[in-house]
């Protein structure tokens, strides 16, 4: 994301649209650069004006991580795809246990796309990034044809680093330890859904799209043993349970009365048939860690803003074919098993 200097002709916030020459490469680009973009991600980084951002050297390992957002609607409650596409990369770098240092964004915009929606999400990135305190510092742009985009496409870019003696991993969960989860399921995924089936319910759904770096720094912090971070994104909490099972080789036990969720968002999963387990979360992690420190690492969690309502889920246990079972609110015990596709699909 190269910056010029801003050029005569404004561009109309309010009643504007995206043409194709603002992809040309040309000065309708460089104004839309310098003019957007630039002034709402403005940092030094961004400002030295190059194809590339020259970066200070970090101490530690490295952590790079990418996501392409295509949310549809691109408004819902409680977010936007542009807050969203901010915090959904810095926490997939923050689930390694790295501070996140660096973002870049790149945007497929589409012909006749709204100026006034396009200023509105990138302030809104600009807001998020701003709040994490983790800088856009590069980017790209590009146009298509009106017919063969869907609006705004965003892809982020995350760099972070680790710090010395921290490594966590999806195949590190070991038979004893424990499952903990920061907070109530499926509110992304049933926002997003309530919004663009224009459903309402008698208590708002609103999406918990947030970075969690500071809540991770947290609990590294506190000294637990931690074996595994991940975020339960796009498949939700029963998908990312089979991924990090499947990767460390053991089977997993959960306590379905233990997994908090909000009242209107399991109301609307039994309406609309769909199971809370693999609806999309955006601003809640999995933690497991050894069974010794688990009580300690809870108590961390549930100090932390984003976490008042952590819980311990469940157990890793020894398990050869890798199955994830879950003890009902009946008594019984069933197989939680991977989704052949996707419940929800463009939620992310």
């Amino acid at each position: 994301m190269s910056i010029t200097k801003s050029y005569s002709r404004p561009l109309d916030f309010k009643n504007g649209r995206i043409e194709m020459s603002y992809g040309a490469g040309g000065r309708a680009m460089a104004q839309l650069i310098t003019d957007l973009f630039a002034a709402a991600f403005d940092n030094p980084y961004l400002a030295q004006g190059n194809d590339g951002a020259l970066l200070p050297m970090a101490t530690g390992r490295l952590v790079m991580s990418t996501d392409s957002h295509v949310v549809s609607p691109l408004f819902f409650a409680g977010g936007d795809i542009g807050c969203l596409s901010v915090h959904g990369t810095i926490n997939d770098v923050a689930m390694m246990g790295a501070q996140p240092l660096y973002l870049s964004a790149a945007f497929i915009l589409e012909e006749g796309f709204r100026f006034a929606d396009l200023k509105r999400i990138v302030d809104s990135m600009a807001k998020a990034a701003f709040d994490a305190g983790v800088p856009i510092v590069t980017g790209d742009t590009k146009v298509v044809e009106q017919g063969k985009g869907d609006g705004v496409f965003i892809t982020t870019t995350a760099v972070g680093v680790v710090r010395d003696g921290i490594t966590l991993s999806g195949d590190r969960a070991q038979p004893g330890d424990k499952i903990l989860l920061s907070g109530t399921i499926g509110d992304h995924g049933m926002a997003v859904l309530s919004q663009r089936e224009g459903l309402s319910f008698d208590a708002p759904i609103v999406s918990d799209t947030a970075a969690l770096h500071a809540l991770v720094a947290a609990m590294l912090d506190c000294g637990a043993s931690l074996r595994v971070l991940r975020d339960p994104t796009r498949g939700g909490l029963a998908t990312t349970l089979n991924e990090i099972a499947k990767q460390s080789g053991v089977g997993m036990l959960l306590n379905e009365s233990s997994i908090p969720i909000n009242q209107p968002v399991e109301a609307a999963c039994e309406f609309l048939g769909l199971d809370p387990l693999y609806v999309a979360n955006e601003g809640k992690l999995v933690a497991i860690c050894a069974a010794e420190d688990a009580e300690r690492l809870l108590d961390v969690m549930r100090a932390h803003p984003q976490a008042k309502e952590a819980a311990m889920i469940g157990e890793v246990r020894e398990d050869a074919h890798g199955f994830v079972q879950m003890t009902t609110k009946m008594g019984g015990r069933r197989i939680v098993d991977w989704l052949a596709g996707e419940q929800l699909p463009r939620i992310c």
